[in-house]
């Protein structure tokens, strides 16, 4: 819900014209199966999936966005996975350890896994519990650029018992560990022997994995081909070829799923303009399905002019968001004030609800300090309220998105610039390193639906400063550390519910971010294509690739 200062609700034409566009031209339930022989045909034919930015990072464990994901679900797989119901089923484990079958002990801190046998890598070599203790350890490597400690540096006493068996001790009680092991990638320990640095091996342009594709060749800025693995011990793969396209302009996307050279439109899906022609071509099928990202202005808090709360305050005033999701989205997002996807049973619906009100922002501006200049533009102590907005070139509804926001922003004499990148710049140093200084960007900050937003909170997780994790905003605030630390000790849903309510609100009042809504994703396949099943619980849709199949 949007309240607003006036009774205008610009339409779709009217914002199109105020930025000068014609409207005419704007044109893992049964994730793997079991370890017996399989019945099922040889794989047959290819699947072309398309996605709007280009995956970069193939170590799995190396800083990457959620692109790359769509690739790792492809070639490699967890200890466990979760489903689209939010349910844990067992990948290179035997089973998912818990507290009744032994495999976690009542307190949280002994954990014992046992792998499923005859399992191989994609060069023959058989997956053993020292994979996983490498992978464990890579992760928490001083000398390795891991994207994640979290939960890791927790782990002690790591011990291969068996080639198939090892177990490890807690340092202390983590509730969130069961989904950050759900989506931490294995990888062979062999593929990094002898490598003088971590960091770069042959490894990064040439994956080894042992899920249901095998890596055979990339051609950068076009597209990866990956071939079907027939010794792979779960379901599937039931197609010869899987084939990542990468086609940064979304209407370009959308145009190569209407002429069929796309068999499946991945992220960042049918854009929404495009949406009802879609749903009426024939044999297509086009699914509208909630979304686990949040689309946020991202600000980074290492620049001078956004480390006044009440820029950040007027700044989001400023922000017509019943505008942008109506008349640019045809009201296919859900507006939002929180950073956790409204269906999660953490999500807290009692934030206060964001205000669309120039004078107000304005006011709030000038009662801060910040005086109009001459050109329009207002300046405090010598700093000037202007700054870049970044985001993915190609991607026309946000650049329409980017124009609204510079033109309701000048009104309350804010300057912002335009300076959008190619998918693979902007979502590398640029983003993760925090070289932007404002950004549009849809993120999932959840992990398999646990509530930890530690990689994205944490003052410890901000790898601009020599942390480890997405806190990109370079956001500080002790309250939240405390907190984290706090829920991450609870067991109890309902008693963890009340410790993420008070990050949200903290979240929601310091604006290290403006919400702006959760995505509706779009996907589009074509007739006869089967085994697409959206999963909020993960961070990208082919989660369960391999169970695409054409019928």
């Amino acid at each position: 819900m949007t309240t607003r200062n006036n009774d205008f609700h610009a339409s779709r034409r009217q914002v199109l014209a105020m930025l000068g566009i014609g409207v005419a031209g704007t044109a893992m339930s049964g994730l793997l199966g079991s370890s017996v022989v399989r019945a099922q045909a040889a794989p047959k034919g290819q699947i072309v999936l398309g996605f709007s930015q280009e995956p970069t990072v193939f170590n799995p464990h190396l800083l990457h966005i959620e692109v790359d994901e769509g690739v790792y679900f492809a070639l490699f797989d967890p200890l466990f996975g979760v489903d689209d119901g939010g349910e844990f089923v067992p990948c290179l484990a035997a089973e998912v350890p818990t507290v009744a079958n032994g495999g976690v002990s009542a307190d949280g801190l002994k954990w014992k896994v046992k792998l499923r046998e005859g399992v191989t890598w994609h060069d023959g070599k058989p997956l053993t519990a020292e994979d996983v203790k490498f992978t464990m350890e890579l992760l928490v490597n001083p000398k390795f650029n891991s994207w994640r400690h979290t939960g890791h540096e927790l782990v002690r006493d790591l011990t291969v018992v068996s080639p198939t068996e090892l177990t490890w001790t807690m340092e202390k009680p983590y509730a969130p560990y069961a989904s950050i092991l759900a989506s931490t990638f294995i990888v062979p320990k062999h593929a990094f022997d002898g490598a003088a640095d971590l960091n770069n091996t042959p490894f990064n342009n040439a994956p080894i994995g042992t899920g249901p594709y095998k890596w055979t060749k990339r051609v950068a800025g076009d597209y990866i081909e990956m071939a079907a693995n027939t010794s792979y011990y779960g379901d599937g793969p039931f197609v010869e070829r899987l084939i990542v396209k990468y086609i940064p302009d979304l209407t370009v996307m959308y145009t190569q799923f209407k002429t069929g050279d796309l068999d499946v439109v991945g992220l960042q899906g049918i854009s929404a303009d495009h949406y009802e022609e879609a749903s009426a071509l024939a044999d297509r099928t086009v699914v509208k399905a909630p979304g686990s990202p949040v689309e946020t202005f991202s600000l980074n808090l290492g620049l001078p002019v956004f480390q006044d709360k009440a820029v950040r305050q007027a700044l989001y005033m400023a922000v017509d968001k019943a505008s942008i999701i109506d008349a640019l989205y045809f009201g296919l997002p859900v507006a939002t004030e929180s950073y956790m996807p409204q269906q999660a049973y953490y999500h807290n619906g009692d934030l206060p609800k964001h205000e669309f009100n120039i004078e107000k922002a304005s006011a709030l501006l000038e009662e801060a300090g910040w005086k109009l200049g001459s050109d329009g533009v207002r300046a405090k102590d010598g700093l000037r309220l202007s700054f870049e907005n970044s985001t993915t070139s190609g991607n026309h509804l946000r650049e329409q998105m980017q124009q609204f926001l510079q033109q309701t922003f000048a009104q309350i004499g804010a300057e912002m610039t335009i300076r959008n990148l190619p998918p693979a710049v902007m979502w590398g140093d640029h983003w993760m390193l925090s070289q932007y200084q404002s950004a549009i960007a849809g993120i999932v900050f959840l992990t398999g639906g646990d509530p930890d937003t530690s990689d994205y909170f944490s003052s410890k997780s901000i790898a601009a400063q020599g942390g480890a994790g997405q806190n990109t905003w370079q956001w500080k605030n002790e309250d939240v550390d405390k907190l984290l630390a706090e829920g991450a000790a609870i067991f109890v849903p309902e008693e963890r519910k009340k410790t993420y309510a008070k990050i949200q609100a903290l979240v929601r009042d310091e604006l290290p971010f403006l919400p702006l809504h959760q995505f509706t994703d779009l996907r589009g396949f074509k007739k006869g294509f089967e085994g697409y099943v959206p999963n909020v619980n993960v961070r990208i849709d082919s989660w369960n690739v391999n169970s695409w199949r054409w019928s």
